[in-house]
């Protein structure tokens, strides 16, 4: 489990294709000391289980993960390249403040920016949601976006906004800075909305 607030902003060091499986490279501040093979680290919202770690000299490591067809299939994996930016979270731990919404790194689908408004301090961004996933989000909910807890402003049909503070936008603390109209990102809707929408089917 993870809790959608972004620990790192990593770098894709190197990728290798092999036939259905696509090793990838990641470039981190994390100690590696901390980073255990199996460990799964929430790259871009997409939870990713470590396969190697290799400590680099100056500090921080290099950690190698797996994408397997159907995560390549499903999610915008496939097309991270050497120089890609991504958000990174580690699993969170018992006893660990819960500072987002609880996000299972299990990416629903891919929602596309519509819109960015730099507005001086905060920018707004309206994304469209596939319809089978508009049903899930709602004003003032949570959905997990590239791995960031975010909370919903409004929603209009299978579109929706965020706001994001001037925090959120520096290139130490996210991606988001540069994310631009066009652009898809990984969403992953509240897990409450979605057994709440289960509830409402049973009754």
């Amino acid at each position: 489990m993870f809790t959608g607030i972004i620990s790192d902003v990593g770098t894709v060091e190197a990728v290798q294709r092999r036939n259905d499986v696509n090793k990838v490279t990641i470039d981190s501040k994390y100690d590696p000391e901390t980073i255990a093979i199996g460990a799964s680290i929430a790259c871009a919202g997409v939870c990713l289980t470590v396969i190697s770690v290799n400590p680099k000299p100056e500090g921080g490591t290099k950690f190698d993960v797996e994408a397997a067809p159907e995560t390549l299939a499903l999610t915008e994996v496939g097309g991270w390249d050497m120089g890609t930016k991504i958000n990174l979270e580690r699993s969170l731990k018992i006893g660990d403040e819960l500072g987002g919404h609880l996000v299972s790194g299990h990416v629903d689908g891919v929602a596309t920016i519509i819109s960015r408004e730099d507005l001086g301090e905060t920018t707004r961004f309206v994304f469209e949601a596939p319809a089978n996933l508009a049903r899930f989000i709602a004003t003032k909910g949570s959905v997990a976006l590239d791995g960031t807890s975010l909370t919903v402003n409004w929603v209009e049909g299978n579109r929706f906004s965020v706001l994001l503070i001037p925090h959120t936008l520096l290139p130490d603390v996210t991606t988001w800075g540069k994310r631009q109209a066009g652009e898809k990102v990984h969403l992953e809707v509240d897990q409450m909305a979605r057994y709440v929408a289960r509830l409402n089917e049973a009754g």
